[in-house]
């Protein structure tokens, strides 16, 4: 009795991934062979298909505008994540992804729920997507697939021999929703990749994780980096997102001691960038005080787009 309320429970469970769905002529099917030739079976189109897995731990907020009204609101966010794909002419025409809270208007096409979608199988098929789509929502759904097949993909996803557009996306999505996984991916890609424009992503991806020791490969990529380019935009970002002491302090030391002017310059700029106007004494002091004329020069020109009182008041003084 108590193994059939389990199965009751577990197939109501499943049950529940499905979003509801309006204006559609809407069928269930179980899933076998591929995602590919599961489409491929269901005619030309236009219609769209969708299926269920399970989403990535700790994911908040639901990924839709509308929401049924008994639907509860998780806030621990959702369990699931839904995959919806339009296809038109024998080609996917649209990939979006969604919560199983979502209403669904199929614009009265028909709509195919296909249940029993292995992981592996959503991932691989979505992998065949990630470069032959503009948009980033194939690799988006990857990253929100629960598991190691998910990690995988997004492995060889940031590849060398990717697109580099593809990586720089699922650069950002490694940071923003994998966790440990993500940011010790990304740290191999900010110490070995060739890519210049890869590697700036990376250190944006970074600052969207939140694993503790994601902001210290920042901050030292700020102070260590052998590119004065990525010590620059390093600096940018530990302005908006680091601790304010560790932010003031690696902001100084690239002042006081980057041996590149481009980077001492984007140090003065990073000032500007700190919460609530915390720079701005920083700023004083270096127009006051720094021994370089051109660091004095751009501390002056920051206070002066800055329109703080604590500016005003020391040009004031200097005018005097």
């Amino acid at each position: 009795m108590r193994t059939l309320s389990l199965a009751i429970a577990a197939a109501a469970c499943l049950s529940a991934q499905q979003p509801p769905v309006e204006n559609a002529k809407l069928e269930t099917r179980t899933f076998s062979g591929s995602i590919a030739s599961g489409l491929a079976q269901l005619g030309a189109g236009p219609f769209w298909a969708a299926w269920s897995e399970p989403i990535v731990p700790a994911r908040r907020g639901d990924m839709c505008d509308g929401r049924t009204s008994d639907a509860p609101i998780r806030l621990e966010g959702p369990t699931a994540l839904v995959v919806l794909v339009r296809v038109e002419n024998s080609q996917v025409d649209q990939l979006r992804v969604a919560s199983p809270d979502c209403r669904v208007d199929a614009g009265g096409l028909p709509f195919y729920w296909l249940t029993a979608v292995p992981v592996a199988e959503s991932v691989a098929w979505l992998k065949t997507q990630a470069g032959a789509r503009s948009s980033d929502t194939p690799i988006l759904a990857i990253a929100l697939h629960a598991g190691p097949a998910a990690e995988g993909a997004l492995d060889d996803l940031v590849a060398a021999g990717q697109p580099d557009r593809v990586r720089e996306k699922t650069a950002f999505w490694l940071g923003s929703t994998r966790g440990a996984h993500g940011v010790d991916l990304l740290k191999r890609m900010l110490a070995t990749d060739a890519s210049e424009k890869v590697r700036e992503q990376v250190i944006f991806a970074l600052t969207q994780s939140k694993e503790a020791d994601a902001m210290a490969v920042v901050l030292d990529a700020a102070k260590n980096d052998k590119d004065p380019r990525i010590r620059s935009r390093a600096l940018f970002r530990v302005a908006q997102k680091a601790a304010d002491k560790q932010a003031r302090d690696a902001i100084g030391n690239a002042i006081q001691n980057d041996p590149e002017r481009a980077v001492k310059e984007q140090a003065v700029f990073a000032l500007t960038q700190l919460p609530e106007g915390r720079g701005v004494p920083m700023l004083i002091d270096l127009a006051r005080n720094n021994a370089d004329a051109a660091v004095r020069k751009k501390a002056m020109f920051w206070l002066g787009q800055s329109k703080d009182p604590r500016a005003l008041d020391f040009f004031a003084q200097i005018l005097k």
